[in-house]
């Protein structure tokens, strides 16, 4: 999972006439349909074409003679020629969305409404997964897999400092990083935080009991920064990166993997594949010490609890113009099933389910990215969120925190208002 799930935030502007064309299913459906036209990403085609022929098969079992047409697209292509195509008669049966890029689609009607009952473990969804497919309380999405937040953690650079372990609660981690900044001094982050990261920050607000807005009742959503609850959040945030982030206060995390990598911090805390990104040969300045000396763990939060976190990940939807929307729903289950999602773990990723979530605790290779994955938040489902990430109002906020240009009071009041002005638009 090296992609970069962020690049998924915002949705393209739908094209005219989407939301008026409907959900008559009599009208939009040719009868008995023979094909249906599936688009994926490539990580499906170059990682797990297994589980894609077993979703194929399972279909064509139960209705012989049906087919079906795969198209394969690249994160950066894939919601260009959907948007292309959504007013003809071209728009695929099923297609893969980045659990953030459902929210734009959902609003504009462009997805088919799903009976959630028809699929596998739906009951046990992840929260965060469930949400992204979930708008108005009807299910346009359903969940195919998760990658969580976890702590990435030099064990050898820990040891230099007399920490022999993991932490287990925030005291013993910021204990821990004490013990590790002093001493390495400060030209070195024991813990690498860009501020302008907001995954990270609002894990901190949700922790505290805040969140980035609330639902006022109505589909109608209220900034929630400035209140007393997410001003602690952030305020244990803002004290974190004063202490431990000693690199550019204004950057964000995309090339996080690549300071960790050079040797330049003790700890990161991002997506799951950071750290073994970090590792790469190509990117790795430290000797290999980051192929012997990482582990990784679910970071604890203020609270004493898991810090919650953003699932990154995919969901499955039905454009709302497909012609063929009873076999499309058939085959996103025969793809997420029980059986998929097998598959999918055998491939590294986490299932979109807590039942089969729950053993992978156990084992060594999966137990900090499974735990974490746990307790999750997801974005406002609001009309106007699309415009809250494209004004970058969040990462604005957090920078200047950061570098101390404002108080959190007054840049999450600030916030606040240019937030209220744009999450409840329609268009």
């Amino acid at each position: 999972m090296k992609r970069k799930l962020i690049a998924a935030i915002g949705v393209a502007t739908m094209v005219a006439g989407v939301a008026a064309c409907g959900s008559d299913k009599g009208s939009d459906k040719a009868a008995s349909p023979t094909s249906i036209t599936v688009w994926l990403t490539v990580d499906a085609q170059n990682n797990w074409p297994d589980l894609v022929k077993q979703a194929d098969a399972a279909l064509k079992k139960a209705h012989p003679g049906v087919t079906v047409k795969h198209e394969y697209y690249a994160w950066g292509d894939k919601n260009t020629k959907f948007d292309a195509v959504l007013a003809s008669d071209k728009a695929p049966d099923v297609i893969e969305m980045g659990n953030t890029e459902m929210l734009g689609y959902e609003i504009k009607g462009a997805l088919a409404e799903l009976d959630p009952t028809k699929f596998d473990n739906s009951s046990a969804w992840l929260d965060g997964l469930k949400a992204s497919g979930a708008y108005n309380g009807k299910t346009y999405g359903v969940p195919y897999y998760a990658g969580a937040r976890v702590a990435a953690w030099r064990t050898d650079i820990a040891a230099a400092a007399g920490v022999k372990a993991v932490p287990t609660t925030y005291t013993e981690l910021t204990a821990d990083l004490d013990k590790i900044q002093k001493k390495e001094g400060k030209k070195f982050s024991a813990w690498y935080q860009p501020s302008r990261d907001w995954y990270a920050a609002m894990s901190f607000v949700y922790d505290a009991g805040g969140a980035i807005a609330t639902d006022s009742g109505g589909g109608t959503f209220k900034a929630s920064l400035s209140s007393a609850e997410s001003i602690k959040g952030l305020t244990a945030w803002k004290t974190a990166l004063g202490k431990y982030m000693h690199g550019d206060l204004t950057k964000d995390e995309s090339d996080r993997y690549i300071v960790f990598g050079q040797g330049k911090s003790a700890m990161i805390y991002g997506a799951s594949w950071e750290g073994g990104a970090a590792a790469d040969p190509k990117v790795d300045k430290t000797g290999g010490k980051l192929k012997t000396d990482l582990a990784q763990f679910v970071f604890p939060g203020p609270s004493g609890k898991n810090m919650p976190v953003f699932l990154g990940g995919s969901d499955l939807a039905v454009p709302v113009k497909s012609k063929a929307q009873d076999l499309a729903s058939e085959w996103i289950n025969d793809f997420t099933g029980t059986s998929g999602q097998k598959i999918l773990i055998s491939k590294g990723n986490l299932p979109n389910n807590k039942t089969q979530l729950a053993p992978l605790k156990s084992a060594e290779a999966t137990k900090a990215t499974a735990t974490a994955a746990e307790s999750s938040w997801f974005i406002p489902a609001a009309s106007g969120w699309s415009k809250v990430e494209k004004a970058q109002i969040l990462q604005d906020m957090l920078q200047s925190i950061a570098t101390g240009k404002k108080t959190v009071e007054q840049a999450t009041k600030d916030a606040d208002t240019a937030i209220d002005a744009v999450i409840n638009s329609t268009n």
